[in-house]
């Protein structure tokens, strides 16, 4: 990869020695907006949509981690909803005594019979969602000197609510969660909607079902139909109390449902199969550095060992315990359905699949699920297997390995989906720093990848596509650039890339391509800063006729 040439204006700007006005003249012709600040480095971001996002979550461990991510990134979003869900593994009861039971479930599973029961694995006066927020109100004030873009704490507070929690699967009733969602699928604010279900989809389906029984048999339900189901994309870490299944899918079967596979393991167990190369980033070496040492956020992330549970006395919760193995655990009542691993490593953030391709990278991965970024890419696949439907007779090496399978599933396609996990846990690494970093030139910043020209391109096959790139680092790093095919586009073969490493490209369009067939190039900037950090644009080719 070439270092990018850093424009002599960009050198006088960064030391006030040219006026402001060519600056900004400057900035934006590489793309770059300039926010009102007395520090001119600290000015930059880049331009970016803000994807609306509602986040829907029981608590389970990798809810609370992914959850301290996705803050991180709130930056980077319009966080519409942060819901307290249900799901089979986490409900909270009536209160009154009711006592519920589902076959198959977690408590019918691994030799337990402990339902009928009032409530499953849901602390009395669960809070882990304020919890997180508060923390996040910490450390807003340094977040905000690294970046103007980041949600004040009193507009996230705002956004919390409790869903349908009393038992898994129960869409019965109106919460203050589905009536958050239902008002937001609803209103007229442009773009869509992006709901994930960390948990069970229960608040989603009842904010759904609730529309449905008030508009059915109106003059305005077919147009009210049609706008939610273009408007409403489903982000879900598999269906965790039936409820896509037997109501969403049926009733609103125009919905988008985006499963995401081939990205990064981000998962339970992510560090029995790492490869050499993210195996580094799941150390408890690693995590103490980068995330579990890092003021209030970092005091809340979970990682294996730190003496922690959600739930007093939660038989299926071993993971804060350290010094024991997994036949002393299970001795001790534990149901170990993953071997114990390092104190201080990595346990988990398995829903980051569900939002990692929102963040504002450059590569507009949530622009439709088959275009693919940090979180993977949408695919359908059968032969995946569904981890909430493991069979209770699996050892923990068993159940780690279906895991794995699950969360590296793969396209079957000539170029392999490439492995974005360091720069994801750079970037992660990045902001936990600036949660208590004070001071903007005391952090790293990412670059500012920009291409001239169109994002969109039409070209015969055999032709030339020239494209010319450029990048520009807020901490006056030396930046690398690299342009690549990333291999989500509807023309599966290879192209070349000539010059690829420097920031004049040409793509060569294989005379074998047909038209309307796509191919998807990126262009990637990295800089040099600890950690280095990545920023990229990613140009759309499609085929025209000859």
């Amino acid at each position: 990869m070439q270092s990018a040439t850093k424009h002599p204006l960009l050198t006088m700007c960064s030391t006030t020695q040219a006026p402001k006005g060519h600056c900004l003249l400057l900035f934006i012709f590489l793309g770059i907006i300039i926010m009102p600040s007395n520090r001119l480095a600290a000015q930059v971001t880049a331009v970016q949509t803000k994807p609306r996002i509602i986040i829907t979550a029981d608590p389970e461990l990798d809810d609370n981690n992914s959850l301290i991510r996705l803050l991180l990134y709130s930056s980077d979003l319009k966080i519409e909803g942060l819901i307290y869900a249900s799901s089979q593994f986490h409900w909270k009861g009536d209160g009154k005594g009711t006592k519920w039971f589902v076959p198959g479930r977690e408590y019918d599973r691994f030799g337990l019979s402990l339902c009928p029961c009032e409530s499953w694995r849901w602390a009395e006066g669960e809070r882990f969602i304020h919890d997180i927020v508060e923390a996040y109100e910490k450390a807003y004030p340094n977040l905000k000197i690294h970046n103007k873009q980041y949600p004040a704490p009193d507009e996230l507070k705002s956004k919390i609510r409790y869903g349908n929690i009393e038992f898994d699967g129960d869409i019965s009733n109106d919460t203050p969660g589905s009536d958050l969602i239902r008002s937001l699928i609803m209103d007229n604010e442009p773009g869509q909607l992006y709901i994930t279900a960390w948990g069970g989809h229960s608040t989603i389906a009842r904010a759904l079902k609730s529309i449905k029984e008030q508009y059915e048999f109106t003059t305005e339900w077919g147009a009210i139909k049609q706008k939610i189901s273009r408007k409403v994309v489903l982000l879900p870490s598999g269906d965790q109390d039936d409820t896509y299944a037997t109501y969403i899918k049926p009733n609103w079967p125009e919905i988008e449902y985006r499963q995401f596979r081939g990205g990064p393991n981000y998962g339970y167990g992510a560090q029995i199969r790492a490869s050499e190369e993210n195996a580094p980033y799941l150390t408890p070496a690693w995590m103490k550095e980068n995330v579990s040492d890092r003021g209030p956020l970092g005091a809340l992330y979970r990682v294996w060992g730190d003496g922690k549970q959600m739930v007093k006395g939660d038989v299926v919760d071993y993971f804060g315990i350290a010094g024991h193995t997994t036949e002393e655990l299970k001795k001790m009542g534990y149901v170990v359905w993953m071997p114990v691993q390092a104190k201080g490593s990595w346990l988990g953030e398995g829903d980051n699949h569900t939002f990692m391709n929102m963040l504002g990278n450059g590569l507009r991965a949530y622009e439709k699920g088959t275009w693919g970024g940090w979180g993977g890419r949408s695919l359908v696949n059968a032969n995946v297997p569904n981890v909430f439907g493991m069979s209770a007779d699996l050892s923990a090496d068993d159940m780690a390995k279906r895991l794995s399978e699950q969360n590296n599933q793969q396209a079957t396609e000539e170029m392999p989906y490439p492995n974005f996990f360091p720069q994801a846990q750079h970037d992660f690494a990045a902001r936990m720093k600036w949660s208590v970093t004070p001071s903007y030139a005391s952090a790293n910043h990412a670059p500012v990848a920009s291409i001239e020209g169109p994002l969109t391109v039409m070209a015969a096959p055999g032709q030339k596509v020239r494209l010319r790139g450029t990048a520009f680092d807020p901490d006056g790093n030396k930046v690398t650039l690299k342009w690549s095919q990333l291999p989500v586009g509807t023309y599966h073969g290879k192209a070349d890339i000539a010059q690829a490493d420097s920031p004049k490209a040409e793509v060569l369009v294989p005379a074998d391509a047909r038209p309307g067939q796509t191919i998807h190039v990126i262009f990637e900037a990295t800089d040099d800063g600890k950690p280095a950090l990545t920023h990229y644009r990613r140009v759309v080719i499609t085929v025209r006729g000859s």
